[in-house]
This record gives structure tokens, C-alpha cells and sequence, in this order.
């Protein structure tokens, strides 16, 4: 019986070593979390008969510190979450390593290729994709111009207006507006002072004449009063693109002593731009940016949560599967609730503490040694045995 219990220690030890091993090999494995023999008694009915590993602990709660990369797909979770990939047969794999990058098909993927799981823009869950063409142009549709018409002019020498005579108005500025192929077109404001205080605005695009004008009025507090809206400015029909009106808006545009100052001159539209970059924000966002300087929010990264993180089953590839003694998947968003929330840029590093495993294999080796002991005194007392017999 000696025998049996000596070398049930030594597979229980042996157990241990390959746990210890494992996490001493993974200490430079992003994401990955240590795991524990522990050790159980075994008995025949009364009689006690060794030990054996009854179970194998994972520190999944415990963090491993983070790793700043500069990496804009890369993404570290600081909580309980898991990412969520599709493995090749359908099933849904948990890591929490947050390696990403988008395939020849656009698709956003993890370091294994594996689709990542989330909500698109439209709102659905499931795989997530990058447009991989270009984006087309957009028309401008409206124009924001804020700026103060200083109160010191005068009314021009000249009375009437001509933009090829400067001085037939007090001061112009110039916006950029796309039309629908993408094209640039500047159009500028000639801002007239009126004898009661007023503003009258003329209009030219690509230095052409438009027919339309605007009046801008003040109260006594330099207060713009009208237009309470904006202003519907036709700017004709490009060579073949589609007609061009903008919303012209002035609101919060004022009238003070001192120069004229602009402070926003901006208008919706812009040309056809290609893909240039994907990246990741704190609240999972994948954001795609093109070379027109737009960018776009084409999915949400999901993170999901367990009733029993324990009970996953740890299978390769850093990742984890769900099991009846870890319960259904949570899905919900970085930033709200369990799930925490992202650092990007950064990579969750082993939580493996090397000097406590090196402690627990000193130990392993003493238990080895002492059970061997046990086996090699036996074997001698069986012996001395048999030659009294």
C-alpha cells in the first residue's frame, strides 16, 4: 500500500510540474492566465490511498499588467470582459488578448485570423467589416460662416458693387464647397456696410457673378437680428455634376468696434477619399479614416461577461470556451458595467508571477524527492525481507 501511495504522490506531483511548467512558458503570452494544481486526498472507504490533483485552478480575475504598444488596433480590457471571436466551425472563442487588424476581405479580425464579434453601425451583432474601397464625394449641402463685421466701417466711396473694385466693399472672405463629383469650388462674400448700419452680402463662385444677395441686420448690442435662418444660396449646376444649393448660416455672426475677425468657416461636403487607417477607441468604436480627411464609425468591438469565469475551458490559441459550469455569454460594450472598459494602444500582458512559480517548483521537487524516499525505503525493507526469509 506504501507503494501506491508513494506513487500517487509522484503523478500528483508530476500534475503540478506540468501546471507550473505551463505558466512558466506563458509568461511572455499576452493574455494569458496562470493556473494552479490543487491537491486532493484519496481514500478506499476508510483507507487512505495517496493524493491526486483534484482540480485545476485558473486566475482569470487577476490582471496581468499592460503593455503600452502605439498601436491603433491593439487593445487591453481593464475589467472582467472577454473578446469575442468566431472560430472556422462556428463557435465562439473568449481571449483577452486584443490583437486586431482587418483581412483582404475587410473583415476585423484577431491575431488567428478569427472573425471578431460585435454591432455594426447598423446595429446587429455578429462579424464586422471595414469598407475596403473608397468613400464618394459628398455635395455640400450647408455653410457655416461666424465671424464679427466691424463696426467702425463706412459705407464704401463706391456705391455700387463690383468685386473687381475694392472700393465698392469693406472687406470679402472665401469658403471652399464641393460638388457632387468631388470638385472644388470657392466662393466668396463681399461684405457692403449700408448707410443704416446694415450688412449687404454679394456672392461669386469661382470668381462668377451669383445673382443672389443677402442683408445682414444688428441691434444695438451688435446682435445679429436677421437672417433668423439660413440662407438658401444657388450656386448653379457644375460642369457635370448636379445642381448646388447651400444653406448659408450666419447665426452668431455679430457687430462690434474693432477689425473683422472670422471664427468658423466650414461647410459639410468633401471629395472621394480612399482607406487609409483603422483604429480603435476606449469605448471599442472601430474607426475607419480616409484620405479626404473623413472618418467613419463602421462597428463596435463586444466584450462578454460569465456568471462563472472559472468554469471556461481553456483551449489554444490564449482563448477560452464556454462551458455548462461557466454559464451562457453576456454580451455588452466596453465602458458599461462588467465588461470594463479599453485602454487602445496596449496589450494585457501574463499574469504568471515568475517568482512565486519558481517557490512552487522548489516544493514540487522536495514532494518528488520525498516520495521517492518513500518508494526507495520500502524497496529496501522488502528486500532485507526477503533475504531474513
Amino acid at each position: 500500500m506504501s507503494f501506491d501511495i508513494a506513487l500517487s504522490g509522484i503523478n500528483a506531483v508530476n500534475g503540478q510540474l506540468n501546471s507550473i511548467s505551463n505558466n512558466i512558458a506563458n509568461t511572455g503570452t499576452f493574455g494569458f492566465k496562470a493556473g494552479r494544481a490543487n491537491f486532493a486526498a484519496a481514500y478506499a472507504g476508510m483507507q487512505p490511498s495517496g493524493v491526486y490533483i483534484g482540480s485545476v485552478t485558473q486566475t482569470i480575475d487577476i490582471g496581468g499588467n499592460v503593455l503600452q504598444t502605439g498601436r491603433g488596433m491593439d487593445a487591453a480590457i481593464q475589467g472582467k470582459g472577454f473578446f469575442v471571436s468566431k472560430d472556422s466551425d462556428g463557435s465562439m472563442l473568449y481571449s483577452r488578448v486584443g490583437i486586431f487588424s482587418t483581412d483582404k476581405d475587410g473583415f476585423v479580425v484577431d491575431s488567428f485570423g478569427r472573425h471578431v464579434q460585435g454591432y455594426s453601425a447598423a446595429g446587429g451583432f455578429g462579424d464586422m467589416s471595414v469598407p475596403t474601397g473608397s468613400i464618394p464625394a459628398k455635395a455640400s449641402g450647408s455653410l457655416s460662416y461666424v465671424g464679427n463685421m466691424s463696426a467702425d466701417w463706412t459705407p464704401p466711396a463706391s456705391t455700387t458693387f463690383d468685386k473687381d473694385d475694392a472700393q465698392s466693399f469693406n472687406s470679402s472672405v472665401v469658403s471652399t464647397v464641393y460638388d457632387s463629383l468631388g470638385r472644388e469650388h470657392s466662393v466668396t462674400q463681399y461684405f457692403v456696410k449700408k448707410d443704416d448700419g446694415s450688412i449687404d452680402v454679394h456672392y461669386t463662385m469661382d470668381g462668377g457673378d451669383l445673382q443672389a444677395t443677402s442683408n445682414l441686420t444688428f441691434d444695438e448690442n451688435g446682435k445679429l437680428t436677421a437672417p433668423t435662418g439660413p440662407v438658401a444660396l444657388d450656386l448653379g449646376t457644375p460642369d457635370g455634376a448636379a445642381a448646388l444649393v447651400v444653406n448659408l448660416d450666419y447665426a452668431g455672426t455679430t457687430q462690434y468696434a474693432g477689425d473683422m475677425t472670422t471664427t468658423t468657416n466650414k461647410t459639410d461636403g468633401y471629395q472621394a477619399g480612399s482607406l487609409t487607417d483603422v483604429s480603435l477607441d476606449e469605448n471599442g468604436s472601430i474607426i475607419a479614416r480616409y484620405s479626404n480627411g473623413q472618418k467613419e464609425t463602421v462597428g463596435q468591438v463586444a466584450l462578454a461577461t460569465f456568471p462563472d469565469d472559472d468554469g471556461l475551458q481553456a483551449v489554444d490559441g490564449t482563448c477560452w470556451k464556454a462551458t455548462n459550469t461557466s454559464g451562457t455569454a453576456l454580451y455588452g460594450t466596453p465602458g458599461t458595467g462588467l465588461p470594463g472598459k479599453l485602454t487602445v494602444g496596449a496589450l494585457e500582458q501574463s499574469n504568471v508571477d515568475m517568482t512565486s512559480e519558481l517557490v512552487n517548483l522548489t516544493t514540487a521537487q522536495r514532494n518528488y524527492q520525498a516520495n521517492s524516499k518513500v518508494i526507495s525505503t520500502e524497496s529496501q525493507m522488502m528486500q532485507a525481507l526477503m533475504q531474513a526469509v
